[in-house]
């Protein structure tokens, strides 16, 4: 107990400051006396022991940047002597941690200072933690001294069992700072200062083990490459003396190119072109840039489908099979297909197979709103000609050189997108859809669409020069099978190589059709149903297409398809439907919500936007196909509003001049038409086209206004059932427009029963499906006044009607 006490009393002692340098408990270091302060501290220790038994005790403190450290170790002076170099020197082993206290008086001209022993005893027996991480410090400490090869060292870290003592023999690890070695003297626990020391020990192996990794993998590298350049060197030598042994000139591993080309079956010029490349690749050195273009434009050209070709389905009969099962409707391009597929086989019965080096290709615009089935189209047009497929999608295409390739002198040069399709399909004559070609782009790049020129035209595309190949390419047997949804974004040139084919939409009962025999089957598996599992009657699918969506296509019409099928799915897991089950049309409702698009002429008399006057239905065309557009016509205060035309709804300015004609025209015939023509000179008018956010242009909607005006101060309403489209001129005459087709379309869909259109577009007609036809009352007119007379309603309560004031 005495001595225990003892062990922590007061201890006086000189300080020897170690600069940049930490002794910890245990480590026996060699110290230079030359050091003024060093032999200062040693003295000084030796003039103490004197008059106390023992060895002489000094403090051995870290001093960092002239900072001494709060902890220090007591050091005993072994053995002074002289160290190896014959300098004198002083031997001192750590012996424990001492707390620096204040600094006091003492012989000598040393620092001396006041401390106390730190009591690092662990308790016995150690816990199972503690033994643990005794050994796995001792396992990482031997991992790392085997790799040093010091392998007595490695016995003596084996026989230490203090924990204290294990921590700090990590002192005489080299690898380890300063300051890491600052930190594990003044943690003062055992415990904690061995998993520190473990930490760092550990921290160690592992960048070591990446250094050498790195070190592995760069060495490896170096080896490869001069074995590489070694091997490369003796294949040289090897060619030369064969060369010489068979008498042949020198060459380079172009022999084997040469030998691709003149095996292949190439056109004449190009196998020309493809020989004058091999003899460069045979002049160039390895080391040139241009080897390596040269080998990819070799490879390219070899791989392109030079000889093949598919022969067609002359089946024709066959082919318009597969074209109707394949796709409902849209009779013109099926007409077109089975012309030219009639034409093909009467051209190849006569020999009239290639004529002035062109062969029978066709180009073919599809053009019609989204949905329509354009894209699709393609695949059908080569299943039924029994040609290869490759689609080129062309939206949003703003660079020249994604259409005729770039120059094979930039890095990364590639054909254009038409040689890549041609060598995609493995065949001279496939049908390549150009799909989204009204998308096409231009900027300071080039203008794609201006590339297309040469693509499809019928005259000069068997000579095709793509920039890449710079060899001519016979597209003439190329169907070409352009979509777009707007014809006025195709340039003028470009659209006038192509044979135009519109696509404007289908009828509601070809609509039922389709879902029925096509939509409907597709997502039934995609909703993981079987067929007689839930079945869609046909008053219900003529609900969804008529009442749920209204659209040219049939994508809303799929969707909402999906949406009731997945919905009947939803409920059989949850157990509250037994299938099978048949979807009818009462059950859409509770399905899916009600109805989106209720005709107008199905609501309420009151309701109807036609039931004030001044309100009128006219027809127009967008880029989702037909619609309906209603024309809106007030009058303003006489007292407050200024007399003039005010226009709304985000118009064009063609659509504006034919408003100022509309009300023009009634100024100057209002008498005649028995108006009061007066309330237009004192008030102003104002029209205006609801849907205000979508941009509007054109001149067909002269009438609808000329009729929205007319109603307004006639106070004779528009027939509901009624919608009309046409240009009107200043002297009534009602002039032809364009859009015929799907404006009927449009009217049908929305419920519109009676159309009035220009005498001059009645030919139009014949392109209106005859269902559409039969249940639609079309009037074709000349003047402006026939479209009054079957427009506006009897004037039976016309005098006790008001003019709508604008607000």
């Amino acid at each position: 107990m005495a001595a225990e006490s003892a062990a922590f009393t007061p201890l006086t002692l000189p300080v020897l400051p170690l600069d940049d340098e930490v002794v910890l408990p245990g480590m026996v270091v060699p110290l230079d006396l030359s050091d003024a302060e060093v032999r200062a501290a040693v003295e000084a220790a030796q003039a103490a022991a004197r008059s106390e038994p023992g060895k002489p005790r000094v403090l051995l403190v870290p001093r960092i940047d002239g900072t001494h450290a709060a902890t220090g170790v007591l050091g005993t002076v072994e053995q002074v002597g002289r160290l190896a170099d014959g300098d004198p020197g002083a031997l001192i082993r750590g012996r424990g941690r001492v707390r620096i206290g204040a600094g006091t008086t003492g012989p000598g001209a040393a620092l001396w200072v006041e401390g106390t022993r730190v009591d690092e005893t662990v308790p016995e027996p150690l816990p199972g933690q503690v033994a643990e991480l005794v050994k796995e410090y001792k396992a990482l400490a031997t991992a790392w001294l085997r790799k040093r090869g010091a392998w007595q060292v490695v016995d003596r870290v084996q026989a230490i069992d203090d924990v204290s003592a294990l921590a700090d023999n990590s002192g005489y690890s080299p690898f380890l700072t300063t300051e890491q070695k600052v930190e594990l003297l003044e943690t003062t626990d055992p415990v904690a200062r061995l998993k520190l020391a473990t930490q760092q020990l550990r921290d160690h192996l592992a960048e070591q083990d990446v250094a050498e990794t790195i070190a592995k993998d760069v060495q490896e590298g170096v080896d490869k490459q001069q074995r590489e350049f070694l091997l490369r060197r003796q294949l040289e030598a090897v060619r030369k003396e064969l060369r010489e042994i068979n008498g042949e000139q020198d060459g380079e591993e172009s022999d084997d190119y040469r030998a691709r080309v003149e095996a292949a079956d190439l056109p004449e010029k190009v196998r020309e072109a493809a020989l004058k490349e091999v003899d460069k690749l045979e002049r160039s050195s390895d080391q040139s840039p241009e080897g390596s273009w040269i080998r990819t434009w070799l490879d390219t050209v070899l791989e392109m489908p030079w000889s093949e070709r598919t022969e067609d389905a002359y089946d024709i009969q066959g082919a318009q099979a597969v074209l109707d099962a394949e796709h409902a409707g849209l009779e013109d391009v099926k007409e077109r297909i089975t012309e030219y597929l009639a034409v093909r086989k009467r051209r190849g019965d006569r020999g009239l197979g290639v004529v002035g080096g062109r062969r029978g290709g066709a180009v073919l615009a599809l053009v019609g709103p989204p949905g329509v089935g354009k894209t699709s189209l393609g695949e059908s047009v080569a299943h039924a000609m029994g040609r290869k497929f490759v689609r080129v999608a062309l939206g949003g295409v703003r660079d020249e050189a994604e259409i005729r390739g770039h120059r094979r002198t930039y890095v990364g040069a590639l054909p254009g997108r038409i040689v890549r399709a041609i060598k995609e399909a493995g065949s001279m004559n496939p049908v390549v859809l150009l799909d989204e070609i009204d998308k096409v782009g231009s900027d300071f790049r080039g203008d794609p669409a201006a590339a297309l020129l040469e693509v499809l035209d019928p005259a000069q595309n068997h000579t095709f020069r793509d920039h890449y190949l710079e060899v001519e390419l016979d597209l003439s047997d190329v169907v070409f099978l352009a979509t777009a949804n707007v014809l006025e974004a195709i340039p003028e040139a470009l659209l006038d190589r192509m044979e135009l084919v519109r696509l404007d939409g289908y009828t509601e009962d070809e609509k039922v059709v389709i879902a029925r025999d096509h939509l409907l089957p597709r997502q039934l598996e995609r909703a993981g149903l079987d067929a007689d599992e839930v079945t869609v009657d046909e008053g219900a699918l003529r609900k969804l297409a008529g009442e749920y969506t209204r659209e040219a296509g049939v994508r809303t019409l799929e969707r909402s398809i999906a949406r009731l099928l997945r919905k009947v799915a939803a409920q059989h897991e949850l157990g509250e439907r037994e299938l099978p089950f048949t979807v009818t049309e009462s059950d859409l409702r509770g399905l899916i919500g009600r109805p989106h698009h209720v005709p107008e002429s199905a609501q309420d008399p009151a309701e109807r936007r036609t039931a004030v006057p001044g309100v009128a239905t006219g027809l127009a065309v967008t880029g989702a196909g037909g619609d309906v557009l209603y024309v809106e016509a007030s009058l303003a205060d006489p007292e407050t509003g200024a007399a003039g035309l005010t226009l709304t709804g985000q118009l064009g300015d063609v659509m504006k001049e034919s408003a100022q004609i509309a009300l023009s025209f009634l100024r100057s015939h209002g008498a005649e038409l028995e108006l009061p023509v007066g309330d237009l000179k004192d008030r102003g008018a104002h029209i205006h086209f609801p849907a205000g956010a979508v941009p509007k242009d054109g001149p067909s909607a002269g009438v609808t206004m000329t009729t929205a005006l007319a109603s307004l101060l006639s106070g004779r309403l528009v027939r509901t059932d009624v919608a009309m489209t046409g240009e009107v001129s200043l002297t009534g005459r009602v002039l032809p427009i364009g859009g015929v087709k799907q404006k009927l379309l449009a009217a049908h869909r929305a419920g519109v029963t009676t159309v009035i259109i220009p005498k001059r577009n009645e030919p139009d007609l014949d392109d209106v499906p005859a269902e559409v036809l039969d249940k639609l009352d079309v009037h074709a007119v000349t003047d402006v006044r026939q479209v009054l007379e079957l427009a506006l309603a009897p004037a039976t309560n016309a005098a006790e009607r008001e003019v709508p004031v604008a607000a």
